[in-house]
């Protein structure tokens, strides 16, 4: 028998030959069989919000007829026995989880046999936060007309702006409502212009909304009909309806009332609109380049720091902020965000100079440092915030979690102080500049009594 120089024996040949004869044959195992040439199932999960614990019901569709599947994580098997796709290649199926099941995103593998294929099933656990805390805060809620999704506040005339619009295209249930900030009622409405060309009846739907003090006006994004359009804030007149696809699927309207101009998200594209605010005409579009390889910025909501002429959003298709000066309307810098999956909603606290995100992925809440990009704080905060407001006088920032029905308060350390019920679908949050909070959120139908509400929210000083 040789020696390498390594110090390793090299058995004589005949000795290898016999070993290899004596290993397992692939072959003869048939594990390469005919695999499933045209694979199309797919299993997801229909519970809605999903904790460590709980029942996870599970519908898998577009499998062969025959086919089953069985599910792990890892390599613990989920199913005790495997699921079989019935004639129309469907299943339901439902999984318990252990107590101690981590919050996170949990790739699942998929195994289908007969024929033979596989796959990762995303699996979302979100954390379990308790109500509590709503003691130090007073909560005014109110009822409004059905299908809300943004508001904004105008200081200079004292009045809430709320948009409401109703089920899906052709959407013909519209409204820009003016709403008193004490009372919460509905002070003037106006239902926007149909579009033209159309026999349905379909309007300029409402969505989101901004206010521009300078010059009277309140902005809209008519996100169905990928435009914008002005109305007058004191009777809401129609200023401009921009025409249908002007912007992409708008979705969030911000005014920088110094600079006089008027800032629209994309959705979908990589960019954000420009406007001059006194005009009302398109400036320009400000792209923005993701540094993630092969990907594309898309950008979601919009937070406006005019002190210091910056404008911030976040990209709901890639881990990443972007800093962008007002001034010159270029991309000032793009931030690398640790743990956001599907951010949509930002804030920013110019004292810390943080930036606040929201993740509907990643149920979390991201402090990042603008100077150097570092995660300060990484706070779990409901199942699906979606946006996120921050109150300057008192240093703390509200969370709308949509799916968990909740809206979560942390200060600035990053610390959770409270859990407040946000009735159904919570899907917006708007700090007036004076202490106040407004809390918009969505019906589940048209017989929910904690849906479509609106919330005037303050920190009960001691």
């Amino acid at each position: 028998m040789q020696r390498l120089s390594n110090g390793y024996r090299l058995k004589p040949l005949a000795a290898v030959i016999i070993a290899l004869c004596t290993l397992p044959s692939v072959a003869s195992a048939q594990v390469f069989d005919q695999p499933d040439t045209d694979f199309k199932g797919s299993v997801y999960a229909t519970t809605p919000v999903i904790l460590p614990g709980s029942d996870v019901e599970f519908v898998g569709r577009d499998f062969t007829p025959g086919q089953t599947v069985e599910l792990s994580r890892g390599n613990t098997p989920l199913n005790d026995t495997a699921y079989t796709a019935d004639d129309d290649g469907s299943f339901t199926a439902t999984i318990t989880l252990p107590e101690d099941a981590a919050p996170g995103r949990h790739p699942l593998v998929l195994i289908a046999e007969n024929p033979y294929a596989a796959s990762i099933v995303d699996l979302k656990i979100s954390p379990p936060i308790a109500l509590n805390g709503d003691d130090a805060f007073d909560v005014v809620d109110t009822a409004l007309p059905a299908g809300l999704y943004q508001s904004a506040y105008s200081a200079k005339n004292s009045a809430l702006f709320v948009t409401r619009a109703v089920g899906r295209p052709p959407v013909t249930q519209s409204e820009l409502l003016k709403v008193d900030p004490d009372t919460l009622e509905v002070i003037a409405r106006v239902t926007p212009h149909q579009v033209p060309d159309y026999d349905d009846e379909r309007v300029f739907a409402a969505y989101g909304v901004g206010v521009d003090d300078a010059n009277g006006n309140v902005w809209v994004t008519n996100t169905r009909e990928n435009t914008v359009a002005v109305y007058r804030q004191d009777d809401l007149s129609l200023v401009k309806q921009f025409d249908a696809g002007t912007v992409p699927h708008s979705r969030d309207v911000i005014i920088d009332s110094q600079r006089g101009k008027a800032y629209v998200s994309a959705t979908g594209e990589n960019y954000l609109s420009v406007f001059d605010a006194s005009t009302l005409e398109p400036l320009g579009q400000i792209e923005i380049s993701s540094s993630v390889r092969g990907e594309q910025f898309t950008p979601m909501s919009l937070a406006l720091d005019e002190a210091s002429g910056r404008l911030f959003t976040v990209s709901i298709s890639t881990p990443e902020a972007v800093v962008i000066d007002t001034q010159n309307d270029s991309v000032e810098k793009v931030i690398t965000l640790t743990n956001a999956n599907r951010a949509s909603g930002v804030a920013f606290d110019a004292q810390s100079e943080q930036l606040l995100v929201a993740s509907q992925g990643s149920d979390n809440l991201l402090y990042v440092d603008i100077a150097s990009g570092d995660i300060v704080h990484d706070v779990p905060v409901g199942a699906g915030p979606l946006n996120v407001a921050f109150e300057a006088d008192s240093g703390l920032a509200y969370v709308s979690n949509r799916a968990s029905g909740t809206l979560a308060i942390l200060n600035r350390e990053g610390e959770l102080v409270a859990n407040i019920d946000g009735g159904t679908y919570p899907n917006h949050v708007h700090a007036d500049g004076q202490g106040h909070i407004f809390a918009v959120n969505k019906a589940r139908g048209e017989n929910d009594p904690r849906g479509d509400h609106v919330r005037r929210i303050q920190a009960i000083n001691e």
